[in-house]
């Protein structure tokens, strides 16, 4: 099973908040999830985020691929692989 970290689109229309989770690659993008890790508020100045970062690092050891945003943000979040 490949896994992915990757955001889950949240909040109202035209108004985004994400969630950073742990899903299946084959799962559609707001769909079944594995872990909820963390969260991404864009519409802040400057954006916010919240990351566990152990979660991260568990699942980056475990072999999860971040996309490349969640990637900027464990980044960021000081989160290596």
């Amino acid at each position: 099973m490949a896994v992915k970290i990757r955001l889950r689109r949240m909040g109202q229309k035209k108004a985004p908040f994400y969630r950073i989770v742990v899903a299946d690659s084959r799962s559609p993008r707001d769909g079944r999830f594995i872990e909820e890790i963390g969260t991404y508020d864009p519409s802040t100045d400057p954006s916010t985020f919240n990351v566990d970062v152990e979660a991260a690092k568990k699942w980056l050891a475990n072999g999860a691929q971040p996309t490349d945003m969640v990637g900027k943000i464990l980044k960021a979040a000081g989160v290596e692989k």
